[in-house]
């Protein structure tokens, strides 16, 4: 089964399928009006249309059921069911494996840690990818997700202005506000519903590094509570996963990012070589 939300679910279930898997649904919280808003305004974007039959071309059979969302899963050693909802439907559907995700989440730590301005969860810059910070350029996700076009647009503006060709860079703005629109509709289609705030109990793992549950978040007052109370966001992933998680769920926001940027092992920072 693969659940949750965005562009992604179809492609990782395609991908699955294409690797032996027997795919049984796919989930999509999103409603259906605005799926079908999404599919009309793909009128105008023809290579996105082509990307959407080849992958409804391969995931032939497999049901794709809107403002789905899953419930609970069910097994002990291993997976065995999944309890979706759809609106006052609840039921429960046999499967092995469950693939959930829910969009997907800009990285700005290293933008961050460079003191660049950081505006409704993107890195803010001006129409020729600088950022807050004077010298410093920013494309791709960082800026917004909005796929691999909008990326390596955005990425040729800033690599002339970094260069000082802004001539050719404004040659590109048409082409970058095209697929921003695309990214528009994305964030407007896929936004998460509120009912999935209810999605945890008390003994759903919101920290998966750290085991922490979400019973013992639930009564911090922020981010920085739980990292001392509960070691939430403190193991390998460094609050990759939790971070947005709470930010969902409880309204917190990460209040500080320290190197390194990733997870590094300490034989690498002491190793001389």
């Amino acid at each position: 089964m693969v659940a949750g939300s965005g562009p992604l679910l179809p492609a990782v279930a395609a991908y699955l399928k294409n690797k032996g898997a027997d795919v049984v649904l796919i989930a999509e919280q999103a409603p259906f009006s605005r799926l079908l808003k999404f599919g009309l305004g793909l009128i105008s974007l023809p290579g996105k249309i082509f990307q959407a039959i080849g992958l409804q071309r391969q995931l032939v059979g497999v049901p794709y059921i809107k403002s789905c969302r899953p419930i609970a899963a069910h097994g002990e050693e291993k997976l065995t069911g999944v309890t979706l909802r759809q609106g006052e439907k609840i039921w429960h559907v046999d499967c092995d494996y469950l693939a959930c995700g829910f969009h997907l989440v800009p990285n700005t730590e290293l933008p961050e840690m460079l003191g660049c301005a950081i505006e409704n969860g993107v890195v803010k810059v001006d129409h020729y990818q600088q950022t807050s910070q004077s010298g410093i350029f920013c494309a791709g996700e960082s800026t917004g997700i909005g796929g691999l076009e909008l990326s390596l647009a955005e990425g040729r503006i800033a690599g002339f202005a970094a260069a000082g060709n802004q001539d050719a860079a404004i040659n590109i703005f048409a082409e970058r506000d095209k697929h921003k629109r695309f990214a528009r509709m994305l964030n407007e289609t896929f936004a998460l519903r509120d009912e999935l705030k209810l999605l945890p109990d008390d003994g759903t793992i919101v920290c998966r590094c750290e085991d922490v549950t979400f019973a013992r978040l639930k009564n911090q007052r922020s981010w920085r509570d739980a990292k001392l109370q509960t070691r939430c966001g403190m193991g390998p992933c460094q609050g990759r996963i939790c971070g947005p998680a709470t930010e969902f769920l409880l309204g917190w926001g990460m209040d500080s990012v320290r190197p390194p940027v990733f997870a590094a092992r300490v034989e690498s920072l002491t190793n001389p070589e």
